[in-house]
């Protein structure tokens, strides 16, 4: 399954400040960690990623600073802020609500004669020999 780019570019913020708040992190990790946790249905690139992190170091809501790997190449690491971590929280709250209405949508669509149709119309009632 392909996921939507739209879906992806919308979820990409509360996703990149969860990883950071399981802990400092660096950009080939982070796209390892959004394809483990999404069980490879999220491919990002690093034309994907950076931006995202820039965005987010911008607004305030990650820290930046590089280090040196003990492969001795230079690396960036990545750490969310407290003001990061309170967005997070906002993202959390409102993702969750985008969920619970796409469920119940879900479930009334699932179920046409107990819920009525997708207008919010009753639904007709049943009539027996017809």
């Amino acid at each position: 399954m392909e996921i939507n780019k739209d879906l992806i570019a919308a979820s990409s913020t509360p996703i990149v400040l969860a990883i950071l708040a399981e802990g400092d992190s660096y950009g080939y990790a982070i796209l390892q960690r959004v394809r483990e946790l999404s069980g490879g249905r999220m491919e990002w690139t690093d034309g994907m990623l950076y931006p995202v992190l820039h965005r987010l170091e911008r607004l305030g809501f990650i820290d930046a600073r590089w280090e040196i790997a003990e492969s001795g190449r230079r690396r960036k690491y990545y750490s969310i802020t407290s003001q990061g971590q309170a967005q997070l929280a906002e993202e959390r709250k409102q993702w969750q609500a985008v969920d619970a209405t796409l469920r119940g949508i879900w479930q009334s669509l699932a179920n046409p004669i107990a819920a009525g149709d997708v207008f919010g119309r009753p639904a007709a009632p049943l009539t027996q020999g017809a």
